[in-house]
């Protein structure tokens, strides 16, 4: 008999229909059971068991699991690394070509409001600076926190309020672009990159560095943020060593001393030199670049720039061959302010209003590689807009027959560089100029004489361009063309 035969033989019992509804509920609860168990079990995290979580607990990673030679599983404490955040192309600036100077901003935020956290912080620090690859020259400008400047789509207010609006109105760029856009307008040079770093990865980049040497002017007391640390007392009489970062970070922060916020700019500008020393050490330059990838990415936390990791690195390069002589720097003091007081959130605040004349002749000390044009820096627009020699296009946005061929011959006789004339692609009411590299003078030039408003001026730095300055006529000039 095989078993075929066997089975027809087994007589199964009837079913009545209650039964059948019984035993059907109690199969779907001892699969549920089952199931529950087994994740129960695989996911057991109150004790430690051996082995690893399956793929669908809720606290397990996706991390691969790495096994050592034998085979056996390597623990690891460590989270999956964050999902990398891609910037769009569109809010990226353009990539540096490695020749034209550039200029960027340096941004450090108030610690009072960091640790308020009572919303967007304002900027403590800020210092432009500038790098020229051609002469091999670089600057640094501080720009006092108080300062009085037009914050474009915010109107005036103290100029460490950018960071705060463009933070708190959630513009693109954020707070370090309108900043950007501020300084830019505000010193009348383009800014392209900014850098914003955290006072914690300030204090570890010390910290890694080692000690460095200042010569304090008075008797400070270092007052650290945060509690636990000792404070620290500086004499003056000579040169003292800073060994630690949180030392070296109230240094720079201080600002009860008798110069205020214009002497604590000064020792913000003598930190950096001291850290530039370290930085540019033969000893310590090689490894550092060596190492710069695994060193940005451990201090990331800290750091915010739109400048990529190549661009910073080929910048740290050319700075290596800058000879400390060659790095102008300058502070805007009390003898470029008058010192003043508006109604602010509805409470009397000290502002500083600024002498633009005094604070053009400080950028261009910095700004340009054979500093100020002065004497010619004191004289008529006419005057620096012909030593400077800018090279300027003129199109015509009115579609005026001839009008471009006039415009051109008109401004070459006020000595005016024009080397390009033609049509603009569309109609302009209003009179254009774009500012493709740092030809300030002539700028200013087409403004005293023309009257053309800030909105009317657009930065744009492109070293590709052939010419400096491009004019877009409008109709609202064209008549003062002979």
């Amino acid at each position: 008999m095989n078993r075929f035969e066997t089975l027809k033989k087994i007589k199964f019992p009837k079913l009545s229909i209650g039964q059948m509804i019984f035993w059907g509920i109690t199969f779907a609860l001892a699969i549920g059971v089952f199931i529950f168990t087994r994740n129960f079990t695989d996911c057991w995290s109150l004790t430690n068991l051996p082995g690893i979580p399956t793929a669908n607990c809720a606290n397990s990673s996706n991390t691969a699991v790495q096994f050592n030679p034998e085979g056996t599983p390597i623990a690891t404490d460590e989270a999956p690394p964050p999902t990398p955040v891609v910037i769009p192309e569109a809010a990226l600036p353009p990539a540096w070509d490695g020749a034209s100077r550039i200029n960027i901003l340096f941004i450090g935020l108030d610690a009072r409001d960091l640790e308020a956290q009572s919303g967007p912080p304002r900027s403590d620090t800020m210092m432009l600076i500038t790098i020229d690859p051609i002469s091999k020259t670089a600057g640094m400008l501080s720009i006092p926190r108080d300062l009085w400047v037009n914050i474009p789509g915010f109107g005036y207010g103290r100029i460490n309020m950018a960071y705060f609006d463009g933070e708190g109105a959630k513009l693109p760029g954020g707070g370090a672009g309108l900043a950007m856009k501020t300084v830019s307008q505000f010193i009348g040079v383009p800014v392209d990159y900014y850098l914003q770093v955290d006072f914690n990865v300030f204090v570890d980049i010390v910290d890694m560095l080692g000690c460095i040497e200042v010569t304090p002017t008075e008797v400070m007391i270092l007052d650290p943020i945060g509690p636990g640390l000792d404070h620290h007392k500086l004499t003056p009489g000579g040169t003292r060593e800073l060994c630690q970062g949180w030392k070296v970070l109230a240094y720079a922060r201080n600002r009860h001393t008798k110069g205020g916020d214009i002497d604590r700019a000064k020792r913000q500008q003598e930190v950096v030199f001291a850290l530039l020393k370290k930085v540019f050490d033969p000893e310590v330059f090689p490894s550092l670049i060596a190492n710069a990838p695994q060193t940005y990415q451990g201090l990331s936390y800290g750091i915010r720039t739109n400048m990529d990791l190549e661009d910073a690195i080929r910048l740290a390069v050319l700075g290596k061959d800058i000879p400390r002589e060659s790095i102008k720097s300058g502070v805007i003091d009390n003898t470029m302010v008058t010192a003043d007081s508006v109604i602010l959130g509805g409470e009397n605040a000290s502002i500083l209003k600024p002498i633009t004349d005094k604070i053009r002749v400080l950028r261009d000390e910095i700004f340009t590689s054979t500093g100020p044009l002065s004497p010619m820096a004191q004289g008529d627009p006419a005057t620096l807009m012909r030593a400077e020699e800018a090279r300027v296009r003129i199109v015509d946005g009115t579609f005026t027959p001839g009008l471009d061929q006039r415009a051109g011959v008109y401004f070459q006789s006020q000595g005016m560089n024009v080397t390009e004339v033609g049509a603009a692609d569309t109609t302009y009411s209003s009179t254009l100029i774009i500012v493709y590299g740092p030809k300030l003078y002539t700028l200013k030039y087409l403004q005293s004489v023309y009257g053309i408003p800030d909105n009317q001026i657009r930065f744009s730095p492109d070293p590709a361009q052939t010419v400096d300055i491009e004019i877009r006529l409008g109709s609202d000039i064209a008549g003062s063309i002979p």
